[in-house]
């Protein structure tokens, strides 16, 4: 679903239909649904000083940080002097709403509708994109499991080319070319989870053996007190799998790369858990180990 992130109070008198128009410098050729997101930004001096805006919202509640109706865009209308001289003498209140100048834009919003409960988010600039976990789940379901290498070759099984060819793509990169390895999903899902307020956190587990040295890479989330694994590479535990505490989902998750990664055959000392950020896209093999391994380690109990 389209976002459109806003101050307040002006997100707020478009929730209660006080403001139909939203007036920005730039124009948009998006046309259709669109939530409106009051931003965590404190309300400015001005607004604060203008007593005719304020009494508009006079006991409204303000939504800091939360997505709080949804509506259509349906048109966006260059502001011309008759424009603006219109707006001004015929819908004052809207004129007010908004910041009406000659070359700006407005986007005229219908079918504005409240939602029964906020979704808190994070926001971002311009029109971005929220989706829930049950979305981003069907948006993965396109991508199977393989690699590309550095000629941007496919490759559905991890042989000994990986090692020196394999490069890590960028979202967009997976979304067209429609495979990837843990390493990669995790970055898509990632992107798709940006603006989201879930404490998104991405694990990587990693078994030295003086070999293959086995991996596995995973993003969690939190989510009304309660924590989710969200999983698509691995698809014998494909799903999103709810637990109590990180602690608990670490372990469980520990446990299968145990049972079905490692065939129970390892040495703990050998094992190791660690949370990572953000990689540079388009590194190698080692590059990523080292990442990962830089990140911070996470103590796990037998």
């Amino acid at each position: 679903m389209k976002v459109l992130s806003l101050t307040e109070p002006f997100a707020t008198l478009i929730r209660w239909k006080k403001k139909r128009i939203e007036t920005r410098s730039w124009k948009t050729n998006y046309r259709g649904p669109l939530y409106i997101h009051a931003s965590m930004t404190k309300l400015s001096k001005n607004s604060l000083e203008d007593n005719e805006l304020m009494s508009l919202i006079e006991n409204k509640e303000m939504n800091f940080g939360n997505i709080i109706c949804r509506c259509n865009l349906v048109d966006c209308i260059y502001m011309t002097e008759e424009y603006v001289n219109q707006m001004k003498e015929n819908n004052y209140q809207e004129y007010i709403c908004g910041k009406y100048s000659v070359g700006r834009y407005a986007w005229i919003l219908e079918n504005i509708e409240p939602l029964d409960e906020p979704i808190k988010v994070k926001g971002q600039l311009n029109i971005w994109n929220y989706y829930n976990e049950l979305e981003i789940m069907d948006l993965m379901k396109n991508i199977e499991y393989g690699w590309i290498d550095k000629e941007n070759k496919k490759h559905i099984l991890v042989d000994e080319a990986y090692s020196d060819n394999y490069i890590l793509q960028s979202p967009k990169e997976l979304i067209k070319n429609k495979i990837g390895v843990c390493w990669d999903q995790v970055e898509l899902e990632r992107y798709y989870f940006k603006g989201n307020d879930w404490n998104i956190k991405t694990y990587f587990f990693v078994y030295y053996d003086g070999g293959n040295c086995p991996t596995h890479t995973f993003l969690t989330f939190e989510k009304n007190n309660r924590f989710y694994w969200f999983e698509h590479a691995w698809e014998k535990f494909r799903g999103i799998h709810e637990y109590h505490s990180i602690k608990e989902l670490l372990i469980d998750v520990r446990k299968r790369f145990i049972e079905c990664e490692l065939n129970h055959n390892y040495h703990s000392s050998n094992l190791a858990l660690h949370e990572y950020k953000k990689p540079k896209y388009h590194i190698s093999v080692q590059d990523f180990y080292h990442h990962c391994d830089c990140g911070k380690y996470i103590p796990l109990e037998e």
